[in-house]
């Protein structure tokens, strides 16, 4: 039986690969097989951070990236 640090792990990987798509924490918590409510409190416990905060973090981190490559 996988943990939800497995499960967190799915979860991350999903977002990264749909980074510049919109993402619902709807649609990215019915990968892992949870509520909304219920992967926000655990995405937020095992990280540190929340969801949206992690997504703005690494969007910022890839438009930080695009500018350096064309500098």
């Amino acid at each position: 039986m996988r943990g939800w640090a497995e499960h967190m792990q799915d979860a991350l990987q999903y977002v990264e690969e749909h980074l510049t798509d919109e993402l619902e924490i709807e649609e990215i918590s019915a990968r892992v097989y949870v509520s909304p409510f219920h992967f926000q409190r655990i995405f937020s416990a095992l990280c540190g951070i929340t969801v949206g905060e992690y997504i703005r973090m690494r969007r910022l981190t890839l438009a930080g990236e695009e500018l350096n490559e064309n500098a």
